[in-house]
């Protein structure tokens, strides 16, 4: 039983990883960058609070951050509260990739097939 989730998990992984292949040569971002974004869609978020949504250490998270950032996508605000606290949204440059993605015509593969139906 344990061979057949990890064989399960491996095709999983495979699926993703062909996904962000064809996510980044469509979108020039990479997988992460793009989570950051749909993160981002419905209301602004700190950094803590979009490390926790995509799952990633807030380190990492940072990094995505800055590139996102320097392409144009998102911006950032002072909290009302604490004025020491970040919080980021989309710009308009972010809100129409983020739009971009969503349209996309990337097909899912193996596992992850039955779930873009």
């Amino acid at each position: 039983m344990a061979m057949k989730k990890l064989c399960i998990i491996r095709d999983i992984c495979r699926s993703i990883s062909d996904f962000e292949a064809e996510f980044h040569k469509i979108n020039g971002m990479c997988l992460n960058e793009g989570m950051v974004l749909c993160s981002l869609k419905e209301r602004r978020l700190s950094s803590v609070e979009i490390a926790k949504q995509i799952n990633l250490t807030c380190s990492n998270t940072s990094k995505l951050i800055r590139s996102i950032e320097d392409k144009g996508f998102i911006e950032r605000d002072l909290g009302e509260e604490d004025r020491r606290q970040m919080y980021f949204s989309l710009t308009e440059k972010g809100l129409k990739m983020l739009d971009e993605i969503e349209s996309d015509k990337i097909e899912l593969t193996g596992p992850l097939a039955k779930i873009g139906k």
